[in-house]
């Protein structure tokens, strides 16, 4: 009896792993499929093995179910942390955030990141640097799937999942996305709300619409009809389109020719002069995910080819939603940079073509949900965005004031040959006055920030050992609403200098003829002075330099007499250089003896060993 229990039990077990691996099976090709909401559910029978805690969480954070994406991702952080891919801390950290769990986000981000995140910090470190504060109010009480508002006139133009007759997206369960028109009304809230046109909207998604000044042209989002296998991955990608207004009628609807089966390029913006057309893209050069982009729009009507923001706007994450303001200020959408969890709002001005650090906007506009699409109307000082911080998509309007704590000066500092990033290096901060107002030692990142005031002028200088000092003019204009970006680059003496060698032992020496002296002598030669007045120049053109004078004997005679002999000539050299100007506190002398020896000949060296022997050596120490 007890064996047939055992067998009955055994039985149960395996039908049990064998239903648990069925599931597994299918909910992985729904996952493929990006399926998200069925294959959850299958997921959910599956058992807590690694990959399915992995790929439940992912249908989670994709829907952006933040509280369900928790657990799971928590199962699996705790089960598997020895195995677990960088990237399941990122989401991680996202869903805590997410939740309002900030501390243990820190955590996860951290360990993703590889140094320590402090959300809090950051917080306030943002409020005393961000130009603007936002009031934010919601335009719908009812919707959870409206987002990326474009501006027509008195109208606005959104993406929706209200249309009742579009099928069901397998992504997420839900309608697809057309465009819609409204008004707002004079409480702020969204009315007479339409379906945009029907020569726009498809069977398909359609969303994230801009439009030329005269109303006449658009550019929109819109999914391919048709998947296509990349890879491993079988997708539709998204485009983007243009369309004419010809007699009321929007028609001649066109892809870019920027688009492609093999990517998605999306969230279409335009330059303040209509002559760039700024967009989203994972094309395969861009750095891990969706990069910004541009295209250069030409007057017969053709594109340029696309080109990248650089690595200042992107990262190896999501870089979407571009909008650029009349003043040509970047606005846009990331997940990449610092911020409060999900995507956030980032602004970037341009100074000479190249993008400046971006800086997060703030949490009175960033929650710890995806906040994006940001639209604004410089001169009113208003604008509107989307946001999931309640759980679906949303569109909000915002008034934004002046932050009276606006005024920064900020940038990194850069080896300028390698372009590598310096941490370590000193910025110090002065006034007109030349006082030092602050210094600070640059951290990882190798970044600084300080406060300015408006309507001053100001040097900012990078000081680091073996380089050349870094020094840069620059005046807050006008009432200081300016946001100095300065990049300092720096370079080495070695590049700087031909003369200037690191060699095999890790010093820096500046090579210079040899200082001959007579035997048993220690004054300066003629010849000997014409080479210290090389060295002479180099250490005024570069004042912080200091360096080692250091004096070495051939290897006859004592050490005693030697020791002397070295200490008596490198002082002369020293001597010689504070005579021509150059302060006695820069220069160390030291004399050497016969204990380093350029060539080891012992008793039997000839005249010509000897003379290379008896030197002075010239070594940098900062």
């Amino acid at each position: 009896m007890k064996r047939n229990t055992y067998l009955l039990l055994l039985i149960l077990i395996s039908q049990i792993v064998l239903a648990q691996k069925n599931n597994i099976k299918k909910a992985d090709k729904l996952f493929a499929d990006k399926a998200y909401v069925e294959a959850a559910k299958l997921y959910e029978k599956a058992g807590l093995g690694q990959h399915v805690l992995e790929n439940l969480g992912d249908c989670y954070y994709f829907n952006n179910e933040m509280n369900f994406a928790e657990k799971p991702y928590a199962n699996l952080i705790s089960t598997y942390k020895d195995s677990v891919k960088p990237v399941h801390y990122f989401r991680y950290a996202n869903v805590l955030n997410g939740i309002g769990n900030s501390e243990r986000a820190d955590a996860m981000m951290s360990k993703y990141r590889g140094f320590v995140v402090d959300t809090k910090k950051f917080k306030q470190h943002l409020n005393s640097i961000v130009p603007y504060n936002y009031t934010i109010k919601k335009l719908s009480k009812n919707s959870d799937g409206d987002f990326g508002i474009g501006i027509y006139g008195d109208k606005i133009i959104f993406a929706s999942l209200r249309s009742t007759s579009s099928p069901k997206y397998h992504w997420n369960g839900k309608p697809y996305l057309d465009l819609f028109e409204a008004t707002i009304s004079k409480d702020g809230m969204l009315e007479n709300i339409k379906p945009f046109s029907k020569e726009i909207n498809t069977k398909t998604h359609e969303s994230s619409a801009v439009f030329t000044k005269d109303k006449k042209t658009m550019y929109f989002n819109r999914t391919s009809d048709k998947r296509v296998e990349v890879g491993e991955e079988v997708f539709a990608s998204v485009k983007i389109f243009r369309a004419e207004l010809v007699n009321e009628v929007w028609t001649n609807v066109t892809e870019m020719p920027f688009s492609s089966d093999q990517f998605s390029t999306q969230h279409p913006a335009l330059s303040p002069d209509e002559k760039k057309i700024y967009f989203s893209s994972d094309r395969p050069d861009s750095l891990g995910s969706f990069d910004i982009y541009y295209a250069d729009i030409y007057e017969d009507g053709t594109y340029g080819e696309p080109v990248n923001l650089g690595n200042n706007v992107n990262t190896q994450h999501r870089e979407q939603f571009p909008f650029m303001a009349e003043d040509n200020t970047l606005y846009f959408a990331s997940d990449g940079h610092q911020g409060m969890g999900g995507l956030d709002l980032f602004m970037a001005r341009s100074y000479d073509e190249v993008y400046a650090k971006p800086i997060n906007l703030g949490e009175t506009i960033n929650t710890g949900r995806d906040d994006f699409s940001f639209v604004l109307k410089e001169a009113d000082s208003l604008g509107y965005f989307s946001s999931n911080r309640d759980g679906g998509d949303d569109l909000f309007a915002f008034e934004r004031s002046i932050n009276p704590r606006r005024f920064t000066v900020e940038g990194d500092v850069r080896d300028k040959n390698t372009k590598e990033l310096l941490p370590g290096t000193v910025v110090k901060l002065y006034d007109d006055q030349d006082k030092l107002i602050v210094q600070i030692v640059v951290g990882k990142d190798a970044d600084y920030v300080f406060n300015s005031e408006p309507n001053k002028k100001y040097k900012i200088v990078a000081e680091r050992d073996f380089y050349a000092s870094k020094v840069i003019d620059f005046e807050t204009k006008d009432d200081g609403q300016i946001r100095f970006n300065i990049e300092l680059e720096i370079e080495s003496y070695e590049d700087a200098e031909e003369i200037i060698v690191k060699k095999d032992d890790g010093l820096v020496y500046i090579e210079l003829e040899n200082i001959y002296f007579d035997f048993n002598k220690w004054e300066i030669k003629p010849e000997a002075a014409n080479t210290l007045n090389v060295l002479v120049d180099i250490m005024k053109k570069y004042p912080r330099m200091e360096i080692e004078l250091g004096a070495h004997t051939d290897s006859r005679a004592s050490d005693v007499y030697n020791l002397r002999l070295s200490h008596n000539r490198a002082n002369a050299a020293l001597e010689f250089l504070v005579k021509n100007g150059i302060n006695k506190t820069r220069i160390k002398s030291k004399g050497y003896g016969k204990r380093v020896q350029l060539i080891k000949c012992g008793d039997d060296c000839t005249e010509t060993e000897h003379s290379i022997n008896r030197r002075c050596e010239f070594i940098i120490l900062k």
